[in-house]
């Protein structure tokens, strides 16, 4: 097995485009795992396998803020200990929220968002809250860049939109200017895979209400149908919403899941939990209305 460790992102994407098959390496707090558990195999050495390994590229570890542009420029190598703290915790607060359920402090140190959307579980704790903000993703090989929304990159369980030869090289991230938070649930209150997930975002400039529930279907939805009735309901002078409409408002987004029953939950208690989630992110948002 062969294993090399670029120091610029030019060495990664050459790396790569000589090793078409190589395995990318961030902080592997997702790949380990499965490796550990078997779902995953590395072959012997003499058979050629090879794996890069990106922690010392520096050009994925470094993130932006565009202020001209209203857009924080992630990494892909930035680390959920980066993002829950200042200053991108005030940038994008709900990724922040995400960021603090991530496992323990030592996986949040390793573990990176660039990692997180390339495994794509329906479970990821930034994918929902990267949804429900419309962000891009950038990919790179040596063919050159290509941007894609990051709803359109998830295709499905652990499946993604990159072509061979490519790996993460940005999120882009829109700055709203509104209430954003992020909420789950699992089976213990702490180092939990979750049940279900909701990130509830809104701007209150373009009077928008985005939200994207996670582990309750083959990848994170939207739920559009929802949207569209709490930017009706809201009182966008008061920033308020009335409690029937925000109750409305979880019942329309639980219908937009397709839970299944597995081992962590019933999909009925799924759908529960989303509906209560969702209630109770509006409300967070537009607190004050009737009760």
């Amino acid at each position: 097995m062969t294993v090399l460790v670029p120091t610029s992102l030019d060495e990664a994407i050459a790396g790569l485009a000589a090793n078409g098959g190589a395995t990318l390496l961030a902080g592997g707090t997702d790949l380990m795992v499965e490796v550990n558990e078997g779902h995953r195999h590395f072959p012997w050495p003499d058979d050629g396998a090879t794996i890069i390994a990106l922690h010392r590229v520096p050009e994925l570890a470094t993130w932006t803020y565009d202020v001209p542009a209203a857009t924080v420029v992630l990494g892909a190598g930035v680390t959920w200990a980066t993002i829950e703290q200042p200053p991108l915790r005030d940038l994008v607060p709900a990724l922040a929220e995400a960021a603090r359920t991530v496992g323990s402090p030592q996986i949040r140190n390793a573990g990176t968002v660039g990692g997180n959307l390339a495994t794509c579980s329906p479970a990821g704790d930034g994918l929902p809250v990267l949804a429900a903000l419309d962000a891009d993703v950038t990919l790179l090989s040596a063919g050159g860049r290509r941007t894609m929304p990051v709803r359109d990159f998830m295709l499905g369980v652990k499946r993604t939109a990159l072509q061979p030869g490519e790996l993460i090289e940005s999120i882009t991230v829109p700055v709203l200017q509104g209430w954003q938070g992020y909420s789950k649930v699992g089976v213990r209150n702490a180092m939990v895979i979750a049940t279900a997930s909701a990130c509830v975002a809104t701007d209150v400039p373009s009077r928008s209400i985005r939200i994207a529930l996670g582990s309750v279907a083959p990848t994170v939805v939207r739920c559009p149908v929802a949207e569209q009735f709490a930017v009706e309901r809201v009182d966008w002078d008061a920033l308020t919403v009335d409690a029937g409409d925000a109750v409305e408002f979880g019942r329309l987004a639980a219908a937009a899941s397709r839970p299944i029953d597995d081992h962590r939950s019933s999909a009925e208690y799924r759908r529960h939990a989303v509906a209560v989630m969702a209630q109770r992110l509006l409300q967070r948002a537009f607190p004050g209305g009737e009760r």
